[in-house]
């Protein structure tokens, strides 16, 4: 304000006029800190009228400003409403007793067009309705304003021509909702025109008509007007507040259900994303398990073709052997001790193979004994699941009965509200916070009771999954170890069996070989007897070489052995790393068939939110029709009874016409 001050002075200072020191003084007051700039009963001078009108453009440092009685001239007048066309912070303007007449009708007229920040005008005491053109350019103005809601018209000398004006005016505002138009001089016609006026004009509340000639049945008319307007302003209020919180509410549900949805969606491309992770890991991890099976069997392959290389070398010293068998004639005795130690080798491999047997039918039967212990964890992993179905059951049951048992009390509360409201109607407004209240904590009662068993249901089933989990997982090692048992002894038995096939055909082919050339040297040693001394000399050298021979194969058999032995172990090795990634491939597959039940029971949760979300939307469009419905009732009801009211006023308008053609005034007007 203090500034507003200096920008005053200083444009008066321009303007060559000294600033007015009550203005001054009015602008330095605590006052104007309120938001308030009263000048009233101040004389204002040209010159200052022009300086406000300069300054008052844009936002001033005042909501109200106050010039009653300030003695203004039409030109003063023209300057400063100038001003305030374009003001935006001026609420309330105060022009009381300024004698205004046709310029300041058109400046006011003008006011009211542009500006769009007044709400209250007060302009009584003017003589705003002595020229019809000015006050009817007013009355434009009002017409073409949608901001001002207070208007002060008293002691302005309106007659019924300009109370019709103004009743045009009043037809198309929608902002004004006081009118104060007492001690002037509007008749009964204007009266009428004002009466008429209502009907088309809704968001008038008040008219004050005192001291104008109005006939009292054309006041309460419009008295009776104004209130169906403030009903209905208030019904409609009301129900457009309803439908306010209803929409609210229902926007709110669905932002809340939109990010609940969004939540779950975001979790369920989170779960999708780490299951597509886990299943390129898996694949990445069956490709590595891929490459070093190949190169397994690739080793498998080189150790198969080294076998039949050594095969080939033995099959040669074989053929070397049986070839010399025929040059060994005198070496009977040897061969049947080789015999004799072949079948005695025979003999303690059948043993081994006996105790071999006995040793894997001993493991048969603890893997046996294992099964049946699993299983018994099975069976009881399985009663403990059904005592939890139990127990879940026995929860859902005791829910069922307190809903029941609450839904009862809801219904008991309702009827005892109903006798309650039955006798005592006059205090309806009490009674009905009570009962919202009741109703209130008995849904809150109701609500932390669900929300409870609701929480020892999903503990319970989070036990119930647990203990499925243990169980198949109980189920599928015990599975995996009895087929890997079974496996490994039918791999044991087979080789085992072909173990013994060959060595059974390799020694009887030996045995065979060796009676033939048995009976081969027999027949040369009777052919042959001549030649027997030199056959001895020749032995002896054959003797040595055959014992040469006798060391290289026993060097090949200890070869073949260890060959043998180490392929053995390679192909266990084997065994063992298939089996471990079998295990982590299993393990892997549960983890996934999890991670899907988990999803599925996402879906379900998802479907179980949209059909409450769909069922709660449901409910409220049910409520916003049944409002809407209550509000075309009521609609309905103010129609018939604005009806009834242009009835009652058509029926008033008859019988004055019918009263002032019967009055002498009309006779003698007739007569004329």
């Amino acid at each position: 304000m203090e500034q507003f001050g200096q920008d005053y002075a200083r444009l008066c200072a321009a303007a060559g006029a000294a600033p007015q020191e009550a203005v001054l003084r009015r602008l330095r007051e605590p006052d104007g800190a309120q938001g308030r700039l009263d000048l009233a009963a101040q004389s204002l001078s040209l010159q200052t009228c022009s300086a406000l009108g300069r300054l008052l453009p844009g936002a001033a440092p005042f909501a109200a400003l106050a010039l009653g009685d300030c003695g203004l001239s039409e030109e003063g007048v023209r300057l400063l409403l100038r001003g305030l066309c374009s003001n935006t912070t001026v609420k309330s303007l105060d022009l009381k007793g300024n004698n205004l007449r046709t310029v300041g009708a058109e400046a006011l007229g003008k006011l009211l067009r542009q500006n769009k920040s007044i709400r209250s005008l007060t302009l009584e005491w003017n003589s705003l309705g002595m020229w019809e053109e000015g006050f009817s350019f007013f009355c434009q103005g009002l017409r073409a304003n949608n901001f001002l809601q207070h208007l002060d018209l008293r002691n302005n000398q309106i007659n019924h021509q300009g109370a019709g004006e103004l009743a045009m005016a009043l037809t198309q505002n929608t902002s004004l909702q006081e009118l104060d138009l007492r001690w002037n001089n509007i008749g009964l016609l204007g009266g009428r025109a004002l009466l008429n006026c209502l009907h088309s004009n809704k968001t008038l509340k008040r008219l004050e008509l005192a001291g104008n000639n109005v006939p009292g049945d054309i006041l309460k008319a419009v008295e009776q007007a104004l209130d169906h307007n403030q009903d209905r302003e208030t019904i409609l209020s009301e129900a457009q507040n309803q439908v306010n919180v209803l929409s609210k509410e229902i926007f709110s549900l669905k932002d809340e259900k939109n990010k609940q949805f969004m939540d779950f969606v975001n979790t369920v491309d989170i779960q999708k994303e780490e299951r597509a992770r886990s299943e390129k890991m898996s694949a990445a991890r069956v490709s590595q398990l891929q490459e070093a099976l190949d190169e397994q069997y690739s080793i498998m392959n080189s150790l198969k073709t080294k076998l039949q290389m050594t095969e080939a070398a033995l099959a040669l010293s074989e053929q070397k052997v049986n070839n010399l068998g025929e040059l060994l004639n005198a070496m009977k005795q040897e061969q049947k001790s080789v015999a004799e130690f072949h079948f005695r080798e025979l003999q303690q491999q059948k043993q081994e193979s006996a105790s071999r047997e006995g040793r894997l039918l001993h493991d048969l039967s603890a893997a046996s004994e294992k099964n049946l212990l699993l299983r018994n964890q099975v069976d009881e992993l399985e009663r403990k699941c059904k005592v939890q179905h139990d127990q879940l059951f026995q929860v859902k049951q005791d829910l069922t009965d307190t809903t029941a048992e609450l839904k009862l009390r809801a219904v008991e509360a309702e009827e005892r509200l109903e006798v309650e409201r039955r006798r005592f109607k006059q205090s309806l407004e009490d009674v009905e916070s009570l009962r919202v209240k009741e109703v209130d904590r008995m849904t809150q009662q109701m609500e932390a009771s669900e929300r409870s068993m609701h929480g020892r249901i999903q503990r319970l089933e989070a036990i119930r999954i647990s203990l499925d989990e243990e169980l198949s997982q109980v189920k599928a090692a015990a599975l995996t170890e009895r087929g890997r048992a079974e496996e490994e002894l039918v791999k044991v038995r087979n080789q085992a069996r072909l173990e013994e096939q060959q060595r059974l055909e390799h020694l009887e082919e030996k045995l065979r070989l060796m009676t033939e050339s048995r009976d081969e040297a027999q027949n040369c040693c009777r052919k042959q007897k001549e030649m027997v001394a030199e056959a001895q000399a020749k032995a002896k050298q054959l003797s040595l070489y055959a014992d040469g021979l006798r060391r290289r194969l026993d060097e090949l058999q200890q070869d073949l052995d260890r060959k043998e032995e180490e392929k053995v172990t390679e192909l266990n090795k084997v065994k063992v790393e298939l089996q471990e990634q079998i295990g982590h491939l299993e393990a892997e597959r549960t983890a996934q068939d999890g991670l899907r039940e988990k999803i599925a029971a996402l879906e379900r949760q998802l479907k179980a939110l949209s059909s409450n979300h769909r069922e709660a939307l449901l409910d409220k469009e049910g409520e916003i029709s049944l409002l809407l419905e209550k509000l075309r009732m009521k609609e309905a009801e103010i129609s018939r009874v604005r009806e009834e009211e242009a009835q009652r006023a058509s029926f008033l308008q008859n019988a004055i016409m019918a009263y002032v053609q019967g009055s002498p005034l009309g006779t003698h007007s007739s007569r004329k």
